[in-house]
């Protein structure tokens, strides 16, 4: 008997085969829409991995709902793959607790000139060097195309074979532990791609009747659902269990559409929790949600919304930080200039906690509890691949900002209590944009993603002329870091090294209590104070020289990181235009730029 499981969920064709090996061989229906291969002589003779698909109803073959590998595309057949093959190394390997952790978000396609995970291996030593706990990969599920930002994947199981495939995978990720790194990867379960989604073949993966931004939305509560929403968890067990990653992103969780009693995150922290303990060591889940809802990472059943995740994107964050340096106010910025607005993100966690948003036309989000939420639970950045990529150029704040600019955008991340993240290139100040580039085939297709992206800039009120074809080969190439560092570019890095060593020595910077954070900014909106026990910042954002003074007790306190010419080492300071101390209780070798 073959050890290949050819059993596929197709409640909608009344007639499924199997193609495999150039053979067909009959299917028989069982309980509850799923078919499995009846007794047949030929599938005991099938020797290693063998390409198969289903014929549904005469037409096909079709790849595998839950192929593991697709190795002709995700318009071919599927090739079987098991993922107990792999030899790991890392039995040593005990996990990392995301607090206190910093995260690294890349694309393996533009992280490196080759684009695949052998050539990311290779870089593992600049990610240990700078300090960081977390390689965060943007999605790898296969896709339509040779390159893509993998939020169209449709093979969800699949590794894109341009990256390497799966077995390329289970390297990088073993690869990553040895160096002591987590590997966290970005899942996408609120759609599918526009080109090689066959499911709704199958099944009724797809709620026609409900619509997101990406076209219909995923079936997580109509007939049916029970077994999409097993396909799901399956899916994200799969990563953790098979693969050994340590943490799941799940994307835009705002948009999955669940009206049942145990909503689909619930059940999935659940299943994830049950698998932590079976494999002994911390598995996570963050939440990408623009809800500023604090029931997203509340405990399963706190108050009957809790759901569980260990953590959720903070955008509001990134957005009054960006907006004060760089001036931005158009379309989502508007409510987020001054430092004032920053300093209430790093108080309360959200701006949007109930406030009215402008750019929603309506009041929005809910208050955190800063009494009783750990800091760490909120993940924040100065740059990412949403807030780079969807601009209309995909340029980088280094296109409108000086270095010592970006060095207070990484004093006031990396000193923060929130989860950081950095953006590939980000430590460096890379000066190469990060554009939005597909791959499709399908003429009218690519048409209609050119005028989406086009028409999806009028409301921040970006020049629609500036926006590069998408499907321009160019587009990928020009968004391929450029790993030859300037010696400004070499003093940036320097200076992040300084920062996350200093975030790692000194607990006050960590310290998850935000109701012992005290923040406030100055008449002007320019002038930034934070105070915690043991702790003070003070940021001038402003062209011109201001004072600001800190707490009472910093006075006899210690310079930890020094930006510019600043006059004073505690008490009042007169800081220089575009400058920043920071002072601890205990002594440190000041970090400086």
């Amino acid at each position: 008997m073959t050890g290949h499981d050819f059993s596929v969920w197709a409640p909608r064709p009344r007639e499924v085969r199997l193609v495999v090996d150039g053979v067909r061989v009959a299917l028989e229906r069982t309980a509850g829409g799923w078919w499995r291969p009846e007794p047949d002589p030929r599938l005991a003779d099938l020797g290693g991995d063998v390409d198969y698909g289903y014929l549904l109803d005469g037409e096909g073959p079709f790849p595998d709902p839950r192929s593991r590998r697709q190795p002709r595309g995700v318009h071919e057949l599927s090739r079987t793959w098991d993922a107990d093959g792999h030899e790991w190394s890392d039995s040593a390997w005990t996990g990392r607790q995301l607090a206190g952790g910093v995260i690294y978000e890349l694309h393996v396609g533009t992280f490196t000139a080759e684009g695949t995970l052998r050539s990311a291996t290779s870089r593992l030593d600049h990610l240990v060097e700078l300090g960081i706990d977390f390689v965060e990969l943007l999605p790898v599920n296969a896709f339509s195309g040779r390159h893509n930002w993998g939020y169209d994947g449709v093979a969800w199981f699949a590794v894109h074979e341009g990256y390497g495939g799966p077995d390329a995978y289970q390297d990088f990720v073993d690869a990553c532990h040895a160096h002591g790194l987590g590997v966290i990867q970005d899942v996408v379960y609120n759609h599918l791609g526009p080109s090689g989604n066959v499911l709704p073949r199958f099944g009724p993966y797809l709620n026609d009747a409900e619509l997101t931004t990406w076209g219909e939305s995923v079936n997580l509560d109509g007939p049916g659902s029970d077994e999409v929403r097993r396909y799901i968890i399956d899916n994200a067990l799969f990563w953790l269990r098979d693969m050994h990653v340590d943490g799941l992103r799940l994307d835009a969780v705002h948009a999955l559409r669940d009206s049942r009693a145990v909503p689909l995150l619930a059940e999935l922290s659940a299943e994830v929790d049950a698998l932590s303990a079976t494999v002994r060591r911390p598995l996570s889940l963050i939440a990408e949600t623009d809800r500023n809802d604090p029931a997203t990472i509340a405990p399963r059943g706190a108050g009957g919304a809790g759901l569980g995740m260990t953590t959720q994107w903070s955008d509001d964050f990134h957005h009054a930080l960006h907006s004060t340096l760089t001036g931005e106010t158009s379309g989502y910025y508007a409510d987020f200039h001054g430092t004032g607005v920053l300093a209430q993100a790093l108080r309360r966690g959200f701006v949007h906690d109930g406030t009215f948003s402008s750019f929603r036309g309506r009041h929005h989000g809910a208050p955190l509890d800063t009494s009783t939420t750990p800091a760490w639970r909120l993940v924040v950045c100065t740059q990412n691949h949403d807030q780079v990529g969807n601009r209309a150029t995909g340029d980088r704040p280094s296109a409108v900002l000086g270095p010592r600019q970006l060095a207070l955008a990484a004093t006031v991340l990396l000193l923060s209590p929130f989860t950081p993240m950095l953006f590939m290139g980000e430590e460096w100040g890379a000066t190469t944009p990060w554009q939005f580039f597909t791959d499709h085939s399908e003429p009218e297709l690519a048409s209609a993603v050119r005028e989406g992206r086009t028409a999806e800039f009028s409301r921040m009120g970006w020049d629609p002329e500036l926006v590069p074809d998408p499907q321009d080969p160019a587009t990928f190439e020009r968004s391929k870091l450029d790993w030859r560092l300037s010696p400004e570019n070499q003093r940036l890095l320097r200076f992040y090294h300084g920062l996350i060593a200093l975030r790692r020595r000194e607990p006050t910077i960590t310290d998850p209590r935000l109701d012992r954070l005290d923040a406030s900014a100055d008449a002007s909106g320019r002038v930034l104070v934070v105070g915690r026990p043991g702790f003070a910042l003070a940021v001038n954002t402003g062209a011109n020289a201001a004072s600001a003074r800190l707490p009472e007790d910093a006075a006899a306190w210690h310079p930890a990181v020094v930006v510019g010419d600043v006059e004073g080492e505690g008490g009042a300071v007169t800081l220089e235009p575009h400058s920043a101390l920071a002072v601890t209780a205990r002594g440190h070798q000041p970090v400086r730029f």
